[in-house]
Parts: C-alpha cells; sequence; structure tokens
C-alpha cells in the first residue's frame, strides 16, 4: 500500500478563493476542498491545484534578469489563441519574452496573483508532409 495517496500543486496567493475560481474556470475543474486558508480543485483530467492563504504572498517575478528558472505550471492545448483569449478574459495575462516574434509552439502566462504557466500545443500526430 502506498504511503503517499496523492499530491496537490500549491500556489500561495493573498486571495486562494479569487485564485481557485481563475483555474476552475481555466481548467473546468470542479472544488474539492475549502477551509478558512485553502481551497483546492480536480480538473476533469485529474490535475489536482491548491490555493493557500498567505497575506503577505507578492507575485514571483519571470523571467528574472539573471533567466533564472522557477517552479511553473504547465498546460497542454490544442489552440493556444482560443486558449489566450479565454486566460485575458478571466484576468491572466501574457508575459514578455526575450523573443517575441512569430508563431510559437508554446506561450507564457501569468494567473490573476501573479504565478507564471506556458501553454503548451498538443503535439502533433499527423505525419510530415514532404
Amino acid at each position: 500500500m502506498a504511503l503517499v495517496k496523492a499530491g496537490v500543486v500549491v500556489l500561495d496567493c493573498a486571495e486562494p478563493e479569487k485564485l481557485a475560481v481563475f483555474y476552475k474556470e481555466l481548467l473546468d475543474a470542479e472544488q474539492t476542498h475549502e477551509s478558512a486558508n485553502r481551497v483546492e480543485i480536480r480538473g476533469a483530467d485529474g490535475i489536482r491545484l491548491g490555493f493557500r492563504r498567505d497575506v503577505n504572498a507578492t507575485p514571483p517575478s519571470w523571467p528574472r534578469p539573471e533567466n533564472a528558472l522557477q517552479a511553473h505550471l504547465d498546460f497542454v492545448v490544442e489552440d493556444l489563441d482560443e486558449a489566450e483569449r479565454k486566460i485575458v478574459g478571466l484576468g491572466g495575462r501574457p508575459l514578455e519574452t526575450k523573443d517575441a516574434s512569430g508563431p510559437y509552439e508554446e506561450r507564457g502566462y501569468a494567473d490573476p496573483a501573479g504565478h507564471s504557466f506556458t501553454l503548451r500545443l498538443v503535439p502533433s500526430t499527423a505525419p510530415k508532409q514532404g
């Protein structure tokens, strides 16, 4: 029998209820837990996210000038433009990148509390042409 039953990625934020709504709408998720300082959701594909109240939380800076890596979330989507419209409509924002020209297979965003996440296109299963 496994000692650990499940894992949850938890984001610290000043207002967990509001941040949970952002991700709940983005991931078409259901709320599974709420207490005074924590909200948890589960997406249709099983992803579990938690949001913990930290009244002193400050948004992470990304990308950092020294280009240090930070933890962030990655989500796979079929349509980057459609997903971006939804993210912006929910209060998220695109993040600047060093080279923002041309089409990309992935794009970076920040949620309303400033946590970074990336959208990646579902890899094509069609055979290469030519």
